[in-house]
């Protein structure tokens, strides 16, 4: 992430987002809270759209850990954008006092199959479910790269990544760099072991099993599915 710009949007939306007293109006006396944002409605609704997005990557749960503010409609999003300006200044300095500064998954950049298909369900909490669709949206991405429909998970991926020639419409996928020799023979039948360990030991329970994923568990299996994710989509394909 580009701290500087990130924090740039934040400051700029905390601005706007400050609350005033604007001088009383000479005999009108009002009871309540009558504080206004220093920016307009449009200007916040503006900033909003990539703030969101900032506070998203920074605090991915700020929806649910930071209580609203009855002061207003953007108080919510202005308490966490100064959270989030906390936590980008200070993420070096905590990562060195409390762990042993250990890198850490930022889901933000695994593969968009893995990614994009669990964003939404993930951000809501639901991470079982979103590891489960992640899973679907590799397997169509898959379907529609051979244009097969016939087949799919597991036994698409030892079809399409047989060491067999491709013959007729059946056609086979490559690996990045595959030149058939030994390495490359190894490659293609560790991807083939991967998509049966993601369906099998990933898909499957996330599919049937009641209950919440742990939220880093579901991570490091996201992770997991990334890899997979890309070896699909570098693979080029074998017409025969």
């Amino acid at each position: 992430m580009n701290n500087e710009w990130a924090l740039l949007q934040l400051d700029e939306f905390i601005a706007l987002t400050s609350l005033y007293q604007p001088p009383p109006t000479p005999g009108i006396v009002f009871i309540g809270d009558d504080r206004n944002t220093r920016g307009s409605e449009e200007q916040i609704v503006a900033s909003a759209q990539v703030v969101e997005q900032v506070l998203t990557h920074v605090l991915p749960l700020w929806c649910q850990e930071i209580a609203g503010d009855t002061s207003g409609r953007w108080q919510q999003h202005h308490q966490a954008a100064r959270r989030a300006v906390v936590s980008i200044h200070r993420a070096a300095e905590v990562a060195e006092n409390l762990g042993e500064n250990a890198p850490t998954l930022n889901a933000a950049g695994f593969h968009p199959w893995a990614w994009e298909g669990a964003r939404s369900l993930w951000q809501s909490g639901h991470y079982r479910e979103a590891v489960r669709s992640a899973t679907v949206k590799i397997n169509a991405e898959l379907q529609n790269k051979v244009g097969i429909r016939s087949t799919s998970e597991t036994a698409l991926f030892q079809l399409v990544f047989s060491n067999d020639p491709a013959r007729g419409t059946t056609l086979r996928l490559r690996p990045a760099g595959d030149d058939g020799g030994k390495t490359s023979l190894s490659v293609r039948r560790g991807i083939v072991a991967l998509a049966e360990a993601c369906y099998g030991a990933i898909r499957n329970p996330a599919s049937h099993d009641e209950g919440e994923t742990a939220e880093q568990v579901a991570l490091e299996q996201l992770a997991t599915l990334s890899v997979l994710a890309r070896a699909v989509d570098e693979a080029t394909i074998d017409r025969g």
